[in-house]
């Protein structure tokens, strides 16, 4: 895996930059009475995965930016934002003052994105961009050298619980293609319908950060889910 940026934030005791796989449990699957609880109940997690939705640029409604600031306070692991929602240039800086390690925002819903994760950096998080099951990749390839993380949607964004896309892997395998051509230090996240089921088919096909709902507080052991959702990444990652 590429080295890390220089401005990786600080994350949990048990995190290193140089962990090729990496497991974003997103609490959209979540107690939500209980989130304090439910992050501290995936200790060996790499990053909290938190989804915001607006109801406008996707068909849902979820948590915002004062939520995000409680629980980057009561968390330990660090959060990993993904705003879905509309106007993220102005929105996104934000989430990063707040204390999120990571904020990704949409390509689709973004005016100036360069601007915008050029801000986020500057606020002290990693910035990602976000590409919909539809939307290929190659436009996008000039800008990798602005982000610190592409993510890949394998279903629609907006609901969780959805099927894994298939039709998103050849896309997955050309993403890491440019981020191999161009030596781009990117990490390569997928989100939607990760399980014991699909993790494998993405790690094969390039992926080294995974969103997991449903696969991890869905289990009656969430831990125990984060660590075999690893696991199996890692081993089909090195045979790749």
């Amino acid at each position: 895996m590429s080295p890390s940026p220089p401005h990786l934030p600080k994350a949990h005791p048990g995190y290193t930059a140089d962990v090729a796989i990496q497991i974003s449990p997103s609490i959209l699957s979540a107690d939500f009475a209980h989130l304090a609880d439910e992050a501290a109940a995936v200790p060996t997690a790499d990053w909290l995965h938190v989804d915001v939705m607006d109801g406008h640029f996707v068909p849902n409604l979820t948590l915002g930016l004062p939520v995000v600031e409680s629980l980057a306070r009561a968390a330990a692991t660090p959060l990993d934002c993904h705003l879905m929602i509309e106007d993220p240039d102005r929105w996104a800086p934000a989430y990063a003052e707040a204390g999120a390690g990571s904020v990704t925002i949409h390509a689709k819903a973004a005016s100036a994105p360069v601007r915008t994760l050029r801000e986020i950096r500057r606020q002290g998080a990693r910035a990602g961009l976000a590409l919909n099951p539809a939307e290929p990749v190659d436009p996008y390839a000039d800008l990798l050298g602005e982000m610190d993380m592409l993510l890949l949607m394998t279903v629609e964004p907006g609901f969780g619980g959805q099927k894994f896309l298939d039709l998103v892997l050849p896309k997955i395998r050309r993403a890491r293609e440019l981020m191999d051509e161009r030596g781009a230090a990117v990490w390569l996240q997928v989100d939607g319908g990760v399980s014991d089921e699909t993790i494998e088919r993405a790690a094969e096909a390039g992926a080294d950060v995974f969103v997991a709902g449903s696969a991890v507080y869905g289990a009656q052991d969430p831990a125990g889910a984060v660590d075999s959702l690893r696991a199996q990444a890692e081993r089909v990652s090195k045979l790749a």
